[in-house]
């Protein structure tokens, strides 16, 4: 049988394209790393690494190996994970994955209501991309993270654990003197001869606004790509075109910008925020308790009355 710590450093020098990096990674030196290959090597019983110049690159075999070897690893992460969460509500930490727009609304008040009953838990919160708070949550690196998905990229992952918070419409924001703000609600059909601003660096929003103009009829015309919503607003309000974006992403909300809503037939899509966790691991009692604040402090972001209040003086001249 292959040496599973063996393994672990021919998986870090893949990654690492190095035997002296993947070494100091593992707190080992690289005369003893340099054996450790060697002896792998001699159960797996042929070559793995090619010794470069500079550095090392795996043969196929080698590669092979080292992707088990990441799996491997993931799986040892979170056993290790495992025993560190077996704690009280009196102490303890826990981990919680989340992306920006939640870290933004939903998650600072869900924190203070938490601390309040549970001071003696340390909380940890990760920030991520979905990809990265998936990766996440499979190695136990956080034990709970807020996620979402649109109806074209549903999460469809049998190793987490699903509940869903809320749901999060779609909204137009368009500057404060905009002629649209009369409207009780608009057709996204009818914005075909606007500018807008999108999203920059492929973000998900980005994505929204295509798939939602061009099943409208017609491809949208960018004016300017922001790096996140507060840009977006400004933007908007300076004029230079209108934006789509979650309400929720809009909870702090210039004074110089209106959101609007859709009429019920636009294809202005509605995305899920969730909270997740990997289905293999019980929730230890912190997580069950932020679960249940989690759902509490949701119910306050989907009230009609907060919604109005987002929207805000759509009617005003």
């Amino acid at each position: 049988m292959l040496n599973v710590r063996r393994l672990l450093l021919l998986t870090e020098a893949t990654e690492r394209g190095s035997l002296t990096a993947a070494a100091e990674a593992l707190g080992m030196t690289t005369s003893a790393a340099s054996q450790q290959m060697s002896l792998l090597e001699q159960e797996a019983g042929q070559p793995l690494i090619e010794r470069l110049p500079r550095g090392i690159r795996p043969t196929p075999a080698g590669a092979a190996l080292a992707e088990r070897g990441q799996a491997i690893r993931r799986e040892l992460r979170a056993a290790q994970a495992d025993l560190d969460s077996f704690t009280a509500l009196d102490e303890g930490t826990l981990r919680l994955g989340s992306f920006p727009t939640a870290s933004a609304s939903l998650l600072p008040l869900a924190l203070t209501r938490f601390r309040r009953r549970h001071a003696g838990i340390r909380i940890e919160v990760r920030a991520g991309v979905l990809a990265e708070l998936r990766e996440m949550l499979h190695t136990g690196e956080v034990e709970q993270g807020l996620l979402w998905d649109y109806e074209w990229n549903r999460l469809d992952d049998p190793a987490l654990t699903l509940t869903h918070l809320l749901d999060d419409p779609t909204v137009l924001v368009v500057p404060a003197d905009s002629p649209l703000r009369t409207h009780p609600s608009v057709r996204l059909g009818d914005l075909a001869d606007q500018e807008w601003i999108i999203r920059a660096d492929n973000h998900p929003v980005a994505d929204v606004l295509r798939r939602s103009c061009r099943q409208a009829g017609f491809e949208p015309r960018i004016a300017y790509s922001s790096h996140d919503y507060q840009e977006a607003q400004a933007m908007v309000a300076a004029g230079l075109g209108i934006a789509l974006a979650p309400r929720l992403a809009l909870t702090s909300r210039r004074s110089d910008v209106r959101l609007l809503p859709f009429a019920s037939d636009v294809p202005a899509p509605t995305r899920r925020i969730l909270l997740a966790r990997a289905a293999a691991r019980p929730a230890t009692p912190p997580a069950q308790a932020m679960a249940r604040v989690l759902r509490t402090v949701a119910q306050r972001f989907t009230a009609p009355d907060l919604h109005r209040a987002q929207l805000g003086a759509v009617r005003r001249g």
